[in-house]
């Protein structure tokens, strides 16, 4: 088996090396070296107000009140949320708060469970 890199385009395991450029021989897509550092470079860490490492399915608690925006409704300091799912955006935490549904949140207002 090759160490070679899957096309990033159509995932095709056939590729080859062509010098400094990586070849995929079923699209025709062609990547340099270059770019497949770039790309483990531009994985997003998401760390907590603590700075703890978080990863999708964690639990974390509100360290914070957090009013909900458009009700009169309040995350309370102290709520445990279980199953995060992490994603890039302005809000980094997907989640589901018991009483009050789905909610995004920001990393810097919650701690690791």
């Amino acid at each position: 088996m090759s160490n070679l890199p899957n096309c990033p385009k159509c995932n095709s395991e056939y590729t080859y090396q062509d010098g400094n450029l990586f070849v995929c021989p079923e699209c025709g897509h062609e990547w340099g070296v270059d770019s497949i550092i770039e790309t483990d470079k531009s994985k997003k860490e998401f760390k907590d107000a603590h700075g703890n490492k978080l990863i999708d399915r964690d639990s974390v608690i509100v360290i914070k009140d957090l009013k909900v925006k458009g009700t009169s409704s309040v995350v309370k300091k102290g709520t445990k949320v279980k199953n995060i799912h992490l994603v890039d955006g302005d809000h980094d935490i997907d989640c589901k708060i018991e009483g009050i549904g789905a909610m995004q949140l920001k990393t810097e207002f919650v701690k690791k469970a």
